[in-house]
């Protein structure tokens, strides 16, 4: 009898705490309302005719406004998830993955089913796509332990890449 008189006091005084301590039913309010988006980051750059048919990236340049896709796949290989961002003016994209659902936590995630594919360069001297880092076919996605934190927003980034196109055409090489 005594026990069961102390779990009802037990209950009654958890049920209490969020009067007595109104910032614990703020926080866990804060927990349902916050949201874990996942985000793709990298590089995209014009690769230099000095390495041309190489995977080096020694001498590129970074390509503003190029535009790059992020597919992902559920276990079932059908797309789930696909859109286009663009670079901004160093090259670099911040691709924000709305909407992406993991419906399994293991086959559906970003590290498996994700990854990021050229898909257009502004650049009329470079706009052809190359291989680097699988941007044909598409690059993986790296976790690097990244991520970002504001009041009601957290991220967990992913990197992909660096990715390049290559000019359409480079001058032979001459031999001195």
């Amino acid at each position: 009898m005594a026990s069961s008189s102390h779990l009802a006091v037990f209950i009654s005084s958890l049920l209490l705490l969020p009067l007595v301590f109104p910032s614990i039913a703020a926080y866990g309010d804060l927990l349902k309302e916050m949201k874990t988006e996942v985000v793709v980051e990298g590089m995209v750059y014009c690769q230099s005719c000095d390495y041309y048919g190489s995977w080096s990236l020694l001498k590129a340049e970074p390509i503003a406004s190029a535009k790059v896709s992020v597919i992902c796949k559920n276990k079932k290989d059908q797309v789930s998830f696909y859109k286009a961002f663009e670079t901004d003016g160093n090259g670099y994209f911040f691709a924000e993955l709305e909407g992406f659902q993991m419906s399994h936590s293991l086959l559906d995630h970003p590290l498996q089913s994700c990854n990021v594919r050229l898909v257009s360069s502004p650049l009329e001297n470079c706009n052809l796509l190359s291989n680097i880092n699988n941007g044909l076919y598409g690059s993986p996605l790296r976790y690097e332990s990244k991520r970002l934190y504001r009041k009601d927003y957290e991220a967990v980034i992913y990197a992909a890449g660096p990715l390049a196109f290559r000019p359409a055409h480079c001058p032979a090489p001459t031999h001195n």
